[in-house]
């Protein structure tokens, strides 16, 4: 790279975001209704001004370079924290508010969601959830995809799951403790049941989310994953797993939270066995979360309290 330039530019900042999103220098350009060139120039003049890679450029567009991966944090931060100045000092109204959460299959996370878009105040924003596989999870925020992403992690998975992080730049931040619960459809005898045992779940279906190519143990969205069955049906989406509860009388091991509003023909039995499920989110250790995904956090915690549950974390 050539000798590193004092200043950049808020513009610039911008700039990047915007391509990072896209994938795609024209693109970002498109959008942002600037020349290709100019934005080509920017980005090049930026990389210039840090000193350092931020971009790798291919026929298929552009993806982020290790350092550019951290400089998006970072570019991210400032460019809120201007808009913030703006909007408190020069009366200007919110801007175009960003967020994607990536996390495994529960139902409080979207009822969170539903809960933190409905309170926005802003008249333009970009949100994305997205319900995926653990390792995927964690992919999504090291490349910052998703700026936090939420997932349980037990004795069994936790030295694995831990390494995991420490090696992607990333940390696991409890939420919350839950005592195992199996979903099961309302129609299910073991849905009366004040609580069901292992024995009970001998002759049912278990149903559990299929983590493709990383389908080990260690990445396994249900506790108690090394235990054989009998009947095993892998799913890859909630909806499914819930249609299949009812149709087939199948079970799902989970947290015991689940909303009636979202999912109003799925009950939660609790479950004697010696386990708990610990929830929590992760993020980059080197960058702080946005004043958005803090917001996200605060309708998370609000919901689980909702039933109940214990916070581990005060916000």
């Amino acid at each position: 790279m050539a000798k590193r330039s004092s200043g950049i530019t808020l513009q610039q900042l911008q700039y990047f975001i915007e391509v990072a999103a896209e994938g795609s220098i024209s693109a970002a350009a498109d959008l942002l209704y600037v020349a290709q060139p100019t934005m080509s120039a920017a980005m090049k003049d930026l990389e210039t001004r840090v000193g350092r890679d931020l971009l790798t450029r291919s026929a298929r567009g552009v993806t982020l370079t290790v350092d550019g991966v951290e400089f998006l944090g970072y570019a991210r931060q400032v460019v809120e924290q201007a808009e913030l100045l703006e909007q408190r000092y020069l009366g200007r109204p919110p801007s175009r508010r960003l967020l994607g959460v990536s996390a495994q299959h529960y139902s409080f996370v979207v009822d969170a969601f539903v809960r933190m878009v409905k309170a926005t105040d802003a008249a333009e924003y970009e949100f994305s959830l997205r319900e995926t596989r653990t390792f995927d999870i964690i992919e999504d925020v090291r490349t910052l995809r998703s700026e936090l992403g939420i997932l349980f992690r037990n004795d069994f998975n936790r030295n694995v799951l831990d390494k995991l992080l420490r090696d992607s730049g990333l940390a696991f931040h409890p939420l919350f403790v839950a005592e195992p619960h199996i979903f099961v459809s309302r129609r299910n005898p073991l849905a009366s049941r004040r609580r069901a045992t292992l024995d009970d779940l001998v002759d049912l279906p278990r149903l559990t989310f299929d983590q493709g190519a990383n389908n080990s143990f260690y990445f396994a969205e249900e506790i108690l994953s090394t235990l054989s069955s009998r009947q095993e049906i892998r799913v890859s989406d909630r909806a499914t797993i819930f249609n299949l509860m009812i149709g087939l009388g199948g079970y799902t091991i989970s947290t015991g939270i689940i909303s009636d509003d979202l999912d109003p023909e799925i009950v939660a039995v609790p479950l004697e066995v010696d386990e708990q499920i610990e929830i929590g989110w992760i993020g980059r250790t080197a960058i702080p979360l946005t004043e958005q995904a803090q917001r996200y956090l605060d309708e998370v915690r609000a919901v689980v309290a909702g039933f109940g549950v214990m916070l581990l974390d005060a916000g």
